[in-house]
Parts: C-alpha cells; structure tokens; sequence
C-alpha cells in the first residue's frame, strides 16, 4: 500500500478515536454510492454529521481542510442527500471537515464543525 494512504487511513483511524471522545456514534466510515464517498457519517443529540478528513505530512502549502475545494463539497452534499433517502433519515446534516497533520510523532487535529451550508 502506498505511504499516503497509510497515511490517510491512519488519519481516519484518529479522527474517529476524536470524535467518539467527543461523544460522536459513529454510524459508518467511507459510506459510498454511485461513486460518490463520505470518510465518516456520525451522530450527536442534534445531527447526522457528514465527516470529510484530509491527512497530511506537513501544513508547508496550507492546512489539511484548505484542500476541501466546493466541487468536494458539492459532491459530499450529494452523497449526503443519497444517504439520507436510502437510510430513510429525517435528521439535521450537518458537515464537518477534520484536517490532521503528522508531525512525526502524533496528528495535531483541527475539527471545523458545520465547514458548510449546502449549495442551493
């Protein structure tokens, strides 16, 4: 397996242990349909929370959750309305994006809670 997405899965492995120490349900992890993908769909009291993580090896040419572009966001906002209907969800969504950078010995974490609105 290539470095980077050892490293990505590492990422992924962390932001959970993260958000179940925030009292998240983790209800599924890398969610797809039709080529569309969430890295994490969890739940608090309020909201089913659509999780996009993005790992890196250094914050040199900007933060992790910079990389988060509005074509990933468009495409995390459709696959979060397919979950929905297919899950028969009547819930808030919200979406979160967790950037983590290894410094070489642990991640340093930045969560962004509701990064977005859904286009209209």
């Amino acid at each position: 397996m290539a470095q980077h997405n050892e490293l990505g899965i590492r990422g992924e492995e962390e932001a959970v242990r993260y958000l179940k120490s925030k009292d998240y349900r983790i209800v599924c992890r890398n969610w797809s349909f039709h080529g569309y993908e969430i890295d994490i769909v969890a739940e608090n009291e309020e909201f089913i929370v659509f999780v996009e993580v993005k790992t890196r090896t250094s914050a040199q040419w900007g933060n992790p959750e910079d990389f988060v572009g509005k074509s990933r966001m468009r495409r995390m906002v459709d696959a979060a309305n397919y979950y929905l209907i297919e899950k028969e969800i009547d819930k808030p969504a919200r979406f979160d994006i967790i950037g983590l950078v290894w410094n070489g010995k642990r991640f340093e974490l930045e969560h962004i809670d509701d990064a977005f609105l859904p286009f209209l």
